[in-house]
């Protein structure tokens, strides 16, 4: 009797420690039960469902709103752009400028209406008619999570702007660390974006640009100059030079012609794109080498790369001494 007493007892505690335990579990989780069944009825409930609707409403708003200012803008700005078939220099320069308002316009309304339609889809659900709330949730969290380098991009972009550094169509070539070279497809108020000669879209942002050369004219000129002492080896030089013309920007072309103490001089220029100096400084080069022949060249080609018109500037820059401005002092 004692032992089945004792079992009893033992079989009680168990099952009244269970128990506990039950209740405990139940009292613990009955607020996440409570949470879930909250947010359940909430997500099904109308007021939702019409706080839903409406923020579906602004985002279609604001899509299309997008759609239509990103290719009206392009339309108006294009609008008086000249069709002619030859372009002048400030005709050229006036379309890169429009082309860098275009796509700096579509980059800053991509921002735009982004921060619009989010600060109102929040403002719906918050219950708050004024965003004021929801702009400074989005603020702190911008801020806290590494507005830093999106302030320093967004500021190096206003700079290359106003300082018309570059423009969209522009060749160039950043600095390293970067190293890269292309022309300019867009110019953002956080990137730039580069279309390499090989193809590939390069982004590098704003504030990564410690450096960059500017190529103006798009291309870069060559001079070589090449000193022949038999006459029969100018026509050879100059039939080699139509070769591979396809790769220039301007083909190899003769410019001046000398004859003096039995030896021919010849100046001849070319224009390749600025990471094509190989064309004109080893293929060229070697091209005329082999076609002249060693002993008809009095010296190995002089290849300088000096524009004439940008000489002529600076020479006018340069001030004259007193004896050169004495000498040509008419009396």
């Amino acid at each position: 009797m004692l032992q089945e007493r004792t079992g009893e007892e033992e079989t009680t505690g168990l099952g009244g420690a269970v128990q506990d335990v039950s209740r405990g579990t139940q009292r613990e989780l009955g607020p996440v039960a409570d949470f879930f069944d909250r947010i359940y009825d909430y997500l099904t409930s109308t007021e939702f469902l019409v706080k839903l609707i409406a923020a579906l409403a602004v985002i279609l708003a604001g899509v299309f709103l997008y759609r239509v200012l990103t290719h009206g803008v392009p339309r108006v700005l294009r609008w008086r752009r000249d069709r002619a078939g030859r372009l002048d220099a400030e005709a050229v320069a006036r379309i890169k400028r429009q082309d860098t308002a275009i796509t700096l316009i579509r980059n800053a309304l991509r921002y735009i209406v982004f921060t619009v339609v989010a600060l109102f889809v929040i403002s719906i659900f918050i219950g708050n008619p004024l965003p004021a709330t929801a702009g400074a949730t989005i603020i702190a969290a911008v801020l806290g999570f590494g507005a830093q380098s999106f302030l320093r991009d967004v500021i190096a972009g206003f700079s290359i702007i106003f300082e018309g550094q570059y423009a969209v169509g522009d060749f160039i070539e950043v600095h390293p660390p970067q190293g890269v070279s292309g022309i300019v497809e867009e110019l953002g108020l956080r990137m730039t974006k580069l279309r390499t000669l090989s193809g590939e879209l390069v982004f590098i942002p704003n504030g990564a640009m410690t450096g960059v050369t500017n190529y103006v004219s798009g291309q870069q000129r060559f001079n070589v100059e090449v000193q022949l002492s038999d006459p029969e080896a100018v026509s050879r030089v100059l039939a080699v030079l139509g070769e591979a013309a396809e790769l220039y920007v301007r083909p190899p072309r003769l410019v001046d012609r000398e004859e003096s103490a039995g030896r021919t001089r010849l100046r001849i220029q070319a224009g390749v794109l600025p990471s094509m100096g190989w064309l004109v400084e080893e293929n060229l080069v070697s091209r005329i080498k082999a076609a002249a022949g060693e002993e008809a060249l009095a010296a190995d080609p002089l290849i300088y790369k000096v524009d004439q018109a940008n000489l002529q500037r600076i020479r006018q820059l340069i001030p004259e001494t007193g004896e050169q401005a004495l000498r040509d002092k008419p009396l």
